[in-house]
């Protein structure tokens, strides 16, 4: 079986408009793009044991406690609004993973630089 070729994304969904999901099973309204986030604090603690065998990791919480998700961080992801006929709309986060960023849309959506960081900068390319 061949694998699934990814597209790359070179721009923004547009706010408000509608797309069908990769499978046909619900359609979603993009509400606007967002970074998914994980959060250290849900890693599960260590387990009491009698002996420790070798050395253990270290469960101390340093630095930042949301990091960007490794798994999502070269896909898009987006704020949005499940449309289904019949039921209330709901809102979630998904990430399209078939898609990859653009190097310069990947800098922008998850960039370390301070500059990037700068409230100003709501567009890539600005």
């Amino acid at each position: 079986m061949a694998p699934l070729a990814s597209a790359t994304v070179h721009g923004l969904l547009a706010h408000g408009s509608e797309h069908t999901s990769p499978g046909g099973q619900y359609t979603f309204r993009v509400l606007g793009p967002c970074c998914r986030l994980f959060d250290r604090e849900e890693l599960p603690w260590p387990c009491c044991r009698l002996a420790w065998r070798s050395k253990e990791p270290s469960w101390r919480r340093i630095g930042r406690r949301f990091v960007a998700d490794l798994a999502a961080r070269r896909c898009p992801s987006y704020a949005v609004e499940l449309l289904q006929p019949g039921t209330r709309s709901t809102r979630t986060v998904i990430t399209l993973f078939p898609q990859r960023l653009s190097a310069e849309l990947q800098e922008w959506w998850y960039s370390k630089q301070q500059a990037s960081m700068d409230s100003a900068n709501q567009l890539p390319g600005q």
